[in-house]
This record gives C-alpha cells, structure tokens and sequence, in this order.
C-alpha cells in the first residue's frame, strides 16, 4: 500500500507560534511551574495541590494549542473523514508494534542500564495513587492531544517537507529526551538520559502511523490508546 498523501498541515503563523510553543513546553515550563503556582498560592493564600496543579496545567496547554493550531486540527480531521479506513487499520497495527516493540527494547534496557528506575513511570504511578481520576484524564487524553500536536503534527509534520528521515530522527529524539531530561538535572546524573532509548520506539511508531495516514489523529488516538493500557497495569 503506498503512503497516503498528508494533509496540508501548518501555515507559516502557526509554525512560528508552534515553535515558540514548543521551546516553552520543552525546556522551560517543566523547571518554572512549580515555582508559578507556589508564587499563584501565595498571593491566594491557598494550597495548590499537585494533581489540581497538573490538571490546571494541561488543560492551559491544551487550550492553548485549539488556539494555535485550530487551522492545522480542522485539515487534519477532514483527512480523517477521507481515509477512516486506513486510521482504523494503522491504529490496530500501531498498537500490535508498539507494544510488541517497546516490550523487546525495555526488558533489554533494563539489563544494560542495571534495572536503573523509570523515574517518569514512577512519578506518573504515584500521581494515579494519589488523584487517579485526574491523573487518568491528563494521561489518557490531555497529554496525548497535546504531545502529539507538538512531536508529530509540529516537529516531523514540518521536517517531513525537507527529509523524512530527518523528520523521523528529530522527532523521535526530542519526544524521548522530553521524558528524561529533568530528572537528568534534578538527579544530576547524565546517565538517566540513557533511559531515552526507551521512548525512542513510542516515538517512531506514533510517527510512523502519523506519516502512512496523513492525520494526526491516528497518532493520538494510538498514544491514548497505549497510555490507557498502560495506565491500567498501574491501577
């Protein structure tokens, strides 16, 4: 089967936005929220809790993102319209190779790495112990939109023009180097930024459903699908 032609996807004033979108949500939201909501409290007088905070969090970032990309989401959903038959069949054939895939590279990594901890599994588990209504619908549908939006519709969307092995390598580095970077500095130990390989496979097949059937919802609807399974091993 050839590949499907993708929509048209960003115009010129949504890559620019996305961009510095990009930038913010990667590097500097994850060291300066926190300090923004305990200033937020402080000036309320209140206590944020942490899964209030998540949850105020992504629903900015996802409203944010309609915002800027509503032009690039309303494309990409007739395209789903034209080709749903190519969305369900890559959705079933991503989920067999993700998890088929991630199962091999993960069990392997833990021998490399001497079982080193997940501290983005860790973390996520603990927020579901702690508010797990809250936690399941930032992880099973807000993250996702907004992820996907940002690594597939955004980084290998645009770089796809250019090269699509670029696009595949780009993208694929930045989704998994989003996962582990902070705990690298807050550690500060550089070999958790070996845990990358880890999501490197996630990476490359949300990419690669992305890119055989040119709408970006079949790469959210995997990434939900994959994080709703995931998320009921933790429960």
């Amino acid at each position: 089967m050839a590949k499907q032609k993708s929509a048209p996807y960003m115009a010129p004033g949504e890559q620019i936005a996305g961009v510095i979108l990009f930038v913010i949500y990667l590097l500097v939201l994850p060291l300066v929220t926190g300090q923004l909501f305990r200033l937020a409290g402080d000036l309320l007088g209140v206590t944020i809790r942490p899964a209030l905070q998540n949850l105020i969090y992504y629903y900015v970032l996802f409203a944010v993102t309609i915002l800027i990309f509503h032009g690039f989401l309303a494309r990409t959903s007739r395209h789903l319209v034209e080709n749903f038959g190519g969305f369900a069949k890559y959705m079933g054939s991503g989920l067999v190779a993700l998890y088929g895939l991630n199962e091999l590279v993960f069990r392997l990594t833990n021998l490399l790495l001497n079982n080193r901890t997940n501290l983005n599994n860790t973390t996520i588990s603990a927020q579901i112990s702690d508010a797990p209504r809250t936690t399941m619908l930032i992880v099973i549908l807000l993250a996702p939109f907004v992820e996907e939006v940002l690594f597939r519709g955004l980084v290998f969307g645009n770089l796809k023009a250019k090269s699509r092995i670029l696009a595949y390598v780009v993208s694929c580095a930045l989704f998994a180097l989003m996962h582990v970077w902070q705990f690298a500095v807050v550690q500060r130990d550089v070999t958790y930024f070996l845990l990358m390989v880890q999501y490197l496979v996630p990476g490359l097949v949300l990419a690669w459903v992305y890119d055989r059937t040119g709408t970006l919802w079949t790469s959210i609807g995997l990434h939900a699908s994959a994080n709703a399974l995931a998320v009921w091993t933790m429960i």
